[in-house]
């Protein structure tokens, strides 16, 4: 499990997915996050624009991502 640490209060998930490299670009982002291949603390999340804050566990791909 990898971590991201938060600059502000959140970030949206799309944003996540890309600043940790697991989408190349917000068009991929959008695509991954509406076919429900994305899990946000265990269930599928179909909000590309969803808040994510610290505690959250991110899963795309066999990655997962704790924000902090």
């Amino acid at each position: 499990m990898h971590t991201f640490g938060l600059k502000d209060e959140h970030i949206n998930l799309g944003q996540l997915l890309k600043a940790t490299g697991l989408v190349g670009s917000g068009v991929d982002a959008k695509i991954v996050v509406q076919e429900g291949l994305v899990k946000v603390n265990g269930k599928v999340c179909y909000m590309l624009c969803k808040k994510i804050v610290s505690d959250d566990i991110v899963e795309f791909e066999n990655e997962k991502i704790e924000v902090v």
